[in-house]
């Protein structure tokens, strides 16, 4: 089949996770007819997955949270002004979509947690089938635990990760561990998709603290805390625009530009593993055995870290302690039956391409029905 993917660009969980499924699809003889990223005009792409996603990237604006001044926690109230005066933008990058899903050919669209996939289906409705496939999408199943947050901030959270599949045959909802299929959600349980370059690592224990920082401002308490604790070797990785590839505090504190490679050989060989709670990287650090520090820095994120600490990853702070980090590294044992479950991804996921169960009929709720046909019915008028 051809198949078309169209990732949420935002941090480097979405472009790994497409890296990993082009592999995945490629071995079973399917092809991939292109990749479509919405972005922030602030984000990069990495260098990284434009040089191993080995097919034509096309880069669309698409809405993002905004961070704070000092570039950590995300501004919500920034954030929805931000988008609100660039909706003109969006309507823009959904007439491309939707132009780019026909110029292709595409039997299947993979859509990696982009909200404005969702909001083409609904308004333009493109014949190629859509199947969803990210870690957000056990948001929507009914037995996910959620952390202590408030009623209007989770489903905000839900009714977003619904606009985002809207037009979907299925979700795929990547987990930490084994949970039931939701036939009547569409909502099939799968495992993470790490790439073959995790699999194959071979993780030793070093001495020093590896991390991500999605927000680059988060810096400062990477700083600070190595000011109290200088002999401590830490190497961190982050998505800051215009620095060198290596920002080199001093012998024992260095900041890299994100490089998959250099991330994974990092990764592999430290002591523990710090992040502002993305799920890629805490399932590869998962695999590799290595005890998680997780700061969230939105609502998302706080799910997922809550998420990851009932399976075992680690805890969840509001800063970046790594006095926490270092006192659980000293007890944190491995967890086979997450190396298990991960194993089993490529046999699961795969059966879900099979041309057969992507014509099937999948059961919808009146309610769902009647709701989608008359927001269909408003999005004609739509200046689009």
């Amino acid at each position: 089949m051809k198949i078309l993917f169209i990732i949420q660009g935002e941090g480097r969980g979405h472009l790994t996770q497409a890296l990993s499924l082009r592999q995945k699809l490629m071995a079973e003889g399917h092809e991939i007819v292109g990749v479509l990223v919405g972005k922030s005009p602030a984000r990069r792409l990495p260098d990284f997955f434009l040089n191993k996603i080995q097919s034509p990237v096309y880069p669309f604006e698409s809405p993002n949270f905004l961070p704070t001044a000092k570039n950590k926690q995300v501004s919500l109230m920034r954030s929805v002004l931000y988008n609100v005066l660039r909706l003109h933008k969006y309507m823009g990058s959904i007439r491309y979509i939707d132009r780019m899903i026909r110029q292709t050919d595409a039997d299947v669209v993979v859509n990696f947690y982009e909200l404005l996939t969702g909001l083409t289906y609904l308004i333009l409705r493109p014949k190629a089938t859509m199947v969803c496939i990210a870690h957000q999408y056990l948001f929507l199943h009914p037995d996910f635990v959620f952390p202590k947050q408030s009623t209007l901030s989770l489903a905000s959270l839900r009714f977003f990760t619904r606009l985002t599949a809207i037009g979907s045959v299925k979700k795929l909802a990547l987990s930490f561990r084994k949970m039931r299929e939701v036939p009547l959600g569409g909502i099939v349980v799968v495992p993470p998709l790490l790439r073959q370059e995790v699999l194959d690592a071979v993780p030793s224990n070093g001495s020093y603290l590896h991390g991500y920082l999605l927000n680059s401002g988060f810096s400062e308490e990477i700083r600070s805390w190595h000011s109290r604790h200088p002999s401590v070797p830490m190497h961190f990785f982050w998505d800051k625009k215009d620095q060198r590839a290596e920002v080199k505090i001093d012998d024992c504190l260095s900041f890299h530009q994100l490089d998959d490679t250099l991330f994974l050989r990092y990764m592999s060989g430290a002591k523990a593993y710090a992040t502002t709670a993305g799920f890629e990287s805490v399932c590869e650090a998962m695999y590799l055995n290595k005890p998680v520090l997780m700061v969230p820095t939105h609502i998302e994120q706080a799910c997922n870290a809550y998420d990851a600490s009932l399976s075992g990853a680690g805890v969840v702070a509001d800063c970046f302690d790594l006095d926490v980090l270092l006192s659980i590294s000293e007890s944190h044992v491995e967890n086979p039956v997450f190396r298990h479950w991960v194993k089993q991804a490529d046999w699961l996921i795969l059966r879900e391409f099979r041309e057969d169960l992507l014509r099937e009929e999948h059961p919808v709720t009146s309610l769902g029905r009647i709701t989608t046909n008359w927001v269909a019915r408003l999005g004609r008028f739509l200046p689009i």
